[in-house]
């Protein structure tokens, strides 16, 4: 029987759909034969038969590097194994060593401060990876924990998801993360039993009692439902009632590693405020609360556009939560990605473009924490003392904006003030039933969420708009739910929020705005908090507290030496006075200057390499106006695969239907580092026809922003488009913009593309990029008279 290697998600397979689920099958695999091999129990024939079947998924997984992805550290694992089966030295040794090998994983992946530099829920799958590769390192003669300054990032990657780890033992659902996933469960409690066995009990610097004291805290914690994890599936299936955590529920990899015993007398798991550097993520823990600030990266492709979200856990309830991500193939991922399902501010309408924070400040003192991060023109800071929190947003900027800043409770809110719910408006395709607040008296408004017994009041002071709507609500769940905006527009502005969970009688009262100073009354007086320089004050009833802490930048990492540095690609667009036919045809168009896509480098490929310029090629040619640019493409290619706009959905993860067609995707920029517009075009006919334009979702404009329409060639098909540019981006002689074009190519019977021809340069594999292109890769087109 012969599996096909054919329209895969991701990286090359036979037996899965993706070169990692082939890692962490091998993995498994040939522990089964070696352990049998070693007891003398796996004869002749079959061993054959083993090397057989993991010789093929070494050359498949050996094909793929998929560099500093979650996956690689898999891919690492399995080639590792293979080469202890194999007993290969240099197969291990670029395991080991390479560029992407495990070492670069562990120094590079994993930030200084331990985490994954995707977050805590692709933290703990390359985590397990890295684990299971360091013990195939092992029986290859390498040992990895022996090595100081590895052992130390080793010990940082362990403790890093217990640092950010809620009160109710779930991860925070940061990036493209599931809800509310229990750590104490077995895929993940072995990851410590074995992370520890490994270290060594002894501390030596390296923290494996303050792990021991988060182990036990993980099996005293209540029974959670257990996940079905791609990397856990020999333990399939799950359970049908939650068990309790304990060592009985682990696998058989753990018990070939783990302690005898854990020591009893480990100190009690007690996490303080802290901050992680690397990631950016701020922690202000108090005893019964829990509160975070985004300001660091964005996480790369599972990141979301939430820089400077805020997050609040207290008195055992989630209020202010961040839902994660819910399924790869619904329309709604652009939600939950987006920064209007956060509570991050936002600017003029848009989600936050790509891009990174920073903190500024994070200090700690007698009782209260606070921190400060910047992205743009907008800085955040969150205060914590022993009783409330204080939350300040500013906008800072040379041009009017406006400032908007989302705030998604959980349980049933009400408005203590009076006034009135109008109709309003919030732009955006996930939202319904929007109202403004209109209050009869000016001054702070105070919201109250309540859940049960318990309940979250927040006085917020600011000069502008409260509106409120429905949003989708939790991943997975079909209720919609109720969250709040509050809105000011200027070229200056602050919002000030104090927030307080109560379980008793509330000890905030009140809430005033003066100035730089923001004073909150409370039963044993006011408090007046300032904003110093570099820092923030706190005089009150109890004393005086000065919070300082300012912070450089993290430096991004960069290699010693680049080699091949990139060179941005690089053409002319010329002028002309009026719009050319746009029917298809060249008629009106100046093809004095072309660009061509017709060599290898510029093919991104999936299973197969690039076929020829005879098979797939492209010329084109682009002029311009003062409001347009105008785009003809000629693609060769003999066979001609349009999808058609009633086909049946794909529903294929982060990839819309109409990347799988014959068809071009084009960008333009303003200048080289402004808005981005983007759009995917698939011709609709026989022999000529209109264009279908879909607009890259992240992307400034909408597809009516595109005309034009294709007709069938003797070598294949033309495009001819006219794309309207923004205000910003209005085109003149001597101008530059960013620019790129990808022609994608599908093929006779296949689901999924077979490859793409980039202008800029096609960097390896077309799997999983759905429309996406990175800014930073555009070229430049030089306007010319």
């Amino acid at each position: 029987m012969r599996y096909p290697n054919r329209d895969n998600v991701l990286g090359p397979s036979r037996l899965f759909f993706s070169t990692y689920l082939e890692s962490l099958w091998i993995c498994n695999y040939v522990a089964a034969a070696f352990l049998l091999r070693e007891a003398g129990q796996l004869d002749q024939a079959t061993a054959a038969g083993v090397a057989q079947v993991v010789e093929e998924a070494a050359n498949l997984i050996g094909e793929f590097d998929e560099w500093f992805s979650n996956r690689q550290s898999w891919n690492n694992a399995a080639l590792l194994a293979i080469a202890v089966w194999f007993e290969d030295e240099e197969l291990a040794r670029r395991a080991i060593e390479g560029q992407t090998g495990l070492l670069a994983h562990l120094l590079r992946g994993f930030g200084r401060d331990g985490m994954w530099y995707e977050g805590e829920n692709y933290h703990l799958f390359a985590l397990r990876g890295v684990l299971a590769g360091t013990g195939w390192a092992r029986h290859a003669g390498v040992d990895l924990f022996a090595e100081p300054g590895v052992a130390a990032r080793l010990a940082a990657a362990l403790r890093a998801p217990a640092v950010s780890a809620l009160p109710d033992f779930t991860y925070p659902a940061r990036k493209d993360s599931r809800f509310g996933v229990s750590l104490a469960q077995p895929a993940y409690l072995e990851l410590w039993e074995i992370g520890i066995a490994r270290l060594g009990t002894r501390d030596g610097g390296r923290g494996t009692s303050e792990l021991l004291g988060w182990l036990k805290a993980l099996y005293d914690a209540p029974a959670a439902p257990a996940d079905l994890m791609e990397s856990y599936l020999h333990d399939a299936p799950i359970p049908p009632v939650p068990r309790p955590p304990s060592r009985v529920t682990l696998s058989w990899w753990s018990l070939l590693e783990i302690l005898p015993e854990l020591p009893a007398d480990v100190p009690a798991w007690t996490p303080a405020s802290e901050l992680l550097p690397a990631q950016g993520l701020a922690l202000l823990r108090a005893p019964r609360r829990y509160a975070s600030l985004e300001c660091g990266p964005s996480g790369g492709g599972h990141g979301h556009r939430d820089r400077l979200s805020l997050t609040v856990h207290a008195d055992g309830v989630y209020w202010l939560p961040d839902v994660g991500t819910g399924s790869y193939v619904s329309r709604e991922l652009f939600w939950y990605r987006g920064t209007l399902a956060h509570n991050a501010p936002r600017l003029d309408g848009r989600s936050q473009p790509a891009g990174d924070a920073v903190c500024e400040a994070f200090d700690t003192r007698d009782g209260w924490a606070w921190a400060r991060g910047r992205y743009g023109e907008v800085t955040r800071a969150v205060v914590a003392g022993p009783g409330y929190l204080v939350d300040v947003v500013d906008l800072a900027s040379r041009e009017e904006h406006l400032l908007e800043l989302p705030w998604h409770f959980t349980g049933e809110v009400v408005v203590e003030a009076s006034g009135e719910w109008e109709s309003g408006e919030l732009p955006d395709e996930f939202v319904t039933g929007v109202e403004r607040f209109v209050p009869e008296d000016v001054g702070p408004v105070v919201l109250e969420g309540t859940l049960g017994e318990r309940r979250l009041r927040v006085h917020l002071a600011f000069g502008g708009e409260l509106l409120r709507g429905e949003g989708p609500g939790r991943p997975g769940s079909a209720k919609r739910e109720m969250f709040y905006v509050v809105r000011v527009r200027g070229r200056g502005a602050r919002l000030v929020a104090v927030l307080e969970s109560v379980t008793e009688a509330p000890q905030v009262r009140a809430v005033r705005v003066k100035g730089d100073v923001i004073e909150v009354d409370t039963p044993r007086g006011t408090d007046r908090h300032a904003v110093l320089g570099a820092g923030w004050s706190v005089d009150g009833p109890s004393g005086s507290i000065r919070l300082g802490g300012r912070r450089q930048p993290e430096s991004p990492f960069q290699p010693l030496v680049q080699i091949d540095a990139p060179t941005k690609a690089r053409a002319s667009a010329l002028r002309i006075d009026g719009a050319p036919a746009l029917d298809g045809t060249l008629a009106g168009f100046d093809t004095g200057e072309p660009l061509t896509l017709d060599v290898e480098d510029q093919y991104r490929r999936s299973e197969e390499p690039y076929p020829g310029p005879e098979e797939c090629s492209a010329t084109a040619y682009v002029n311009w106006s003062d409001d347009a640019l105008y785009v003809a493409v000629e693609v060769t290619k003999p066979d001609l695969c349009f999808r058609a706009a009633d086909a049946p959905p794909l529903r294929f993860d982060n990839e819309p239907d109409d990347v799988h067609s014959d068809g071009v995707q084009v960008y333009v920029q303003e200048g080289e580092t402004g808005e981005v517009l983007g759009f995917l075009i698939v011709p609709e006919g026989e022999t000529r026809g209109p264009v279908r334009v879909r607009a890259v979702d992240g992307t400034a404009p909408h597809a009516a922003a595109v005309r034009g329409a294709w007709e069938r060639t003797a070598q294949g098909y033309r495009v001819t488009v006219e794309i309207t540019l923004t205000a910003g981006a209005r085109a003149h002689v001597g101008g530059r913009l960013g620019f790129d074009l990808l022609v994608n190519e599908m093929l006779p019977g296949r689901v999924r593309r077979a490859g793409q021809l980039v202008w800029s340069g096609g960097n390896g594999w077309v799997w999983l990029r759905g429309d996406r292109q990175d800014p930073e890769r555009f070229g430049v087109l030089d306007l010319l008279g």
